[in-house]
């Protein structure tokens, strides 16, 4: 049986994705539906200071206030994840409390908005593509708790050991199994 995938929800690799653009990462599901899915990696960061190419930004990004590796598609594009209490016709949301930013506009058109996190690209998903890599085992789905879009160093580890299932199981999985 697939999981059921909403925006706002994590998808946490499982062991068996190799792919050096997945293996290990914790995604937030941003949009997801019958045309494809889009989401960031959460965990993976960079050293490229936010204000370098986003100063208006700045000290809206939680320290210490760099640019995510959202993901593999236009890494060139700044995608703005933001939280607080938004009107949704100033921002697309994503669940209650979290939506994206359009990075191009300024904070003050924003009220209410409490932090942001800047991620260059963004994972990107055909029509059924994502449905397809869970049913074949390639992504567990795990409800986002309170602080994971604003870790700067959220592990994909402890994401798994506090899982409720059997999935928390995989949390220590090693990186060559050969070698156990």
């Amino acid at each position: 049986m697939v999981a059921v995938l909403s925006n706002g929800d994590l998808l946490v690799a499982t062991p068996t994705i190799i792919d050096p653009n997945f293996a290990r990462t914790v995604v937030l599901m941003c949009q997801y539906g019958p045309e494809g899915a889009v989401g960031v990696v959460l965990n993976r960061g960079s050293t490229i200071p936010v204000d370098t190419y986003l100063p208006r930004w700045a000290e809206l990004t939680p320290p210490p206030r760099t640019v995510g590796v959202g993901g593999p598609v236009e890494p060139e594009s700044a995608i703005g994840i933001g939280g607080g209490d938004v009107p949704d016709d100033l921002w697309t949301p994503i669940s209650h409390d979290v939506g994206l930013v359009d990075l191009n506009g300024r904070p003050d058109d924003l009220p209410g908005l409490r932090w942001v996190r800047v991620f260059a690209g963004y994972a990107g998903w055909g029509p059924r593509q994502l449905d397809d890599e869970i049913a074949d085992g390639g992504w567990f789905v795990v409800g986002r708790e309170q602080g994971d879009v604003t870790s700067t160093n959220l592990a994909w580890s402890s994401v798994l050991r506090r899982q409720r299932s059997d999935v928390a199981l995989f949390a220590d999985y090693p990186l060559d199994p050969s070698l156990n």
